[in-house]
C-alpha cells in the first residue's frame, strides 16, 4: 500500500486533535518546555509505563521497585556532582536574544561560536558561560542559603541513597536491581521537538548492583536485554541502533545509547551505563555512612558494588510509540486519490483504547444491546463507545487513535447473539459469538504481530 512521509508537524497535529498531548497553559500562550497529557495520552503513557514495569520487575527474580521523593537533601546533589558540574555552555545573541547550547552543533556550529556570530540574525554572541540545569527553590519559611533545595534532575540518586535500606528490608543478595519511574526536572537551555526535550519529564530507570569484576558481564547482558525489549512491543528493529559514547561522563566506565529514528533523525531513547562504584563512594564520603555491601555467601567480604544503569525517558517513549505507529495508508485502488486513512499501529498492550463498541444504528434496540456488550467488555479492556456518524467514519476515527479492535452490533446480532469484529491493521472482519468475545480478543491481543 502507498504511504506518505512522517513529519513532526503531523504528530503534533494528531496529538492535539485526538487528545494525546496539549501545550501546557495553552490559553495563556503556553508554557515553554511543558506539556499536558490528554485522555488518550495518559492512557498511552500509563500503558508504556506498565509494560516497562512488568518487564523490569515482575518478569525478573532479583529486581524490586522504589518511589523516592522528588525533594532530597541538597547534599545529595553535591555528592553526585550536579551542583558543581551539571551545566551546559550557553551563548546568547545580543540582537535577537536567541539562546543556544554552544556544544550542540544541531543548534549552532563551532564556527559561529568561535566567530561570535548568531546563526539566525548574524548578530553578536556573548561569550560561552556555564548554565546549571537544576531548578533551585527554597524550603521552609525563610529564604536563605540554608533553605536552598533542588528539584531532582534525575531519579537515580534516590535509588543510590536507599540501596542499603532496600537490600536489607527485602533480604536481597548481589546481583540485584532497583527500578523506579518518576518525574525529573531540567532547566533546559533550548526545548524542542515537541515532547522530545522538555523541562519536566519522567524517567524509567533501573540500577543493577553487582560485584566489582562482574560489571562488564552484566553491562553486556543489559545491553542485549534492553535492545530486545522494544521489538516485543511492535517497534520496528530497523528504526533502532546503538551509539557508543567516546567522551564519557565523570561517573562512567562505558556508555551506550539506544537511538531511535525520529522524524528529525536518530536520537537517544535509552542509555545503558557502567557507572562503576562512583555514586556509592561519593555518597559514603559525603554522608559519613558505610555503604559497603557485606557478602555473607563469601565469608562476609565487604565491597562497594558497581552499578549498571538502564535509563530511558518515559515521555520520550511516548513520542517514539506515536512516531513508530503512525501511517498514512491508501486503503483502496479505486481511482480516488484522496482515499487515505491515518492509522496508528499500536501494539494492543500499548493502545489507549483496546476495543471500540459501535452499534450499526441508534434505533431498534441496537444501541441498548451495544451498551450491554460494552459493559461486559470493559471489565477486561479499556473500551470506547461511538454511535455517531456512518460506520465507515467511525472505523476511521478508531484507526486514527490506534484502537486495535472494533466490535459492531447489527441486526444479525439480535438474532444469533453474534457480533462483527474488525481488525485495525488489515480492516478484515469476522463474526464472533458474544459469549466468546472476551476470550477471542484476549487471544488476539496475545498473539498480535505487527504487519
Amino acid at each position: 500500500m502507498s504511504e506518505r512521509s512522517l513529519t513532526m508537524e503531523k504528530i503534533v497535529s494528531l496529538s492535539k486533535r485526538r487528545g494525546f498531548v496539549f501545550q501546557s497553559s495553552e490559553i495563556y500562550g503556553g508554557q515553554t518546555g511543558a506539556w499536558d497529557y490528554g485522555p488518550l495520552g495518559i492512557e498511552l503513557k500509563n500503558n508504556i509505563q506498565r509494560a516497562w514495569w512488568k518487564e523490569m520487575t515482575q518478569m525478573q527474580d532479583n529486581i524490586v521497585g522504589l518511589d523516592a521523593a522528588i525533594l532530597m537533601h541538597p547534599k545529595v546533589w553535591e555528592a553526585s556532582g550536579h551542583v558543581a558540574s551539571f551545566s551546559d555552555p550557553l551563548v546568547d545573541c545580543k540582537d535577537c536574544k536567541s539562546r543556544f547550547r554552544a556544544d550542540d552543533d544541531t543548534q549552532i556550529s563551532l564556527e559561529n561560536v568561535e566567530k561570535r556570530k548568531c546563526p539566525k540574525c548574524g548578530g553578536p554572541l556573548t561569550e560561552p558561560r556555564a548554565f546549571n540545569l537544576m531548578f533551585k527553590t527554597s524550603i521552609g519559611a525563610a529564604e536563605d542559603s540554608s533553605s536552598t533545595i533542588y528539584l531532582r534532575p534525575e531519579t537515580a540518586q534516590g535509588i543510590y541513597v536507599n540501596y542499603k535500606n532496600v537490600a536489607q528490608s527485602n533480604r536481597l543478595k548481589i546481583p540485584f536491581g532497583i527500578a523506579q519511574v518518576g518525574k525529573a526536572f531540567r532547566n533546559e537551555i533550548v526545548t524542542k521537538n515537541f515532547i522530545f526535550r522538555t523541562c519536566e519529564f519522567e524517567q524509567l530507570e533501573m540500577q543493577f548492583f553487582v560485584k566489582p569484576g562482574d560489571d562488564e558481564k552484566f553491562f553486556e547482558f543489559w545491553k542485549e536485554e534492553r535492545m530486545n525489549y522494544y521489538p516485543k512491543l511492535g517497534i520496528r528493529r530497523e528504526k533502532l541502533r546503538w551509539h557508543e559514547h567516546e567522551k564519557l561522563a565523570h561517573y562512567a566506565k562505558a556508555a551506550f545509547d539506544i537511538e531511535y529514528e525520529f522524524p528529525m533523525g536518530f536520537q537517544e531513547l535509552e542509555g545503558i551505563h557502567n557507572r562503576t562504584d562512583f555514586d556509592l563512594t561519593q555518597h559514603m564520603q559525603y554522608s559519613g555512612k558505610d555503604l559497603q555491601y557485606i557478602d555473607q555467601d563469601n565469608g562476609n567480604e565487604r565491597y562497594i558494588p558497581y552499578i549498571v544503569e538502564t535509563s530511558a525517558g518515559l515521555t520520550r517513549n511516548v513520542l517514539m510509540f506515536l512516531c513508530d505507529a503512525y501511517e498514512e495508508e491508501k486503503v483502496a485502488d479505486n481511482g480516488n486519490a484522496d482515499d487515505w486513512r491515518v492509522v496508528l499501529h499500536f501494539h494492543p498492550s500499548i493502545a489507549p483504547i483496546k476495543v471500540a463498541v459501535l452499534p450499526l444504528m441508534k434505533k431498534d434496540g441496537l444501541a441498548e444491546l451495544a451498551k450491554d456488550i460494552q459493559n461486559e467488555l470493559k471489565e477486561e479492556f479499556v473500551t470506547d463507545y461511538d454511535q455517531s456518524g456512518a460506520i465507515g467514519k467511525r472505523y476511521r476515527r478508531q484507526d486514527e487513535i490506534g484502537t486495535p479492535f472494533c466490535v459492531t452490533i447489527d441486526y444479525e446480532s439480535k438474532e444469533d447473539d453474534s457480533v462483527t469484529l474488525r481488525y485495525r491493521d488489515s480492516m478484515e472482519q469476522v463474526r464472533v459469538k458474544r459469549s466468546d468475545l472476551v476470550e477471542f480478543i484476549r487471544k488476539e491481543m496475545k498473539s498480535y504481530k505487527r504487519p
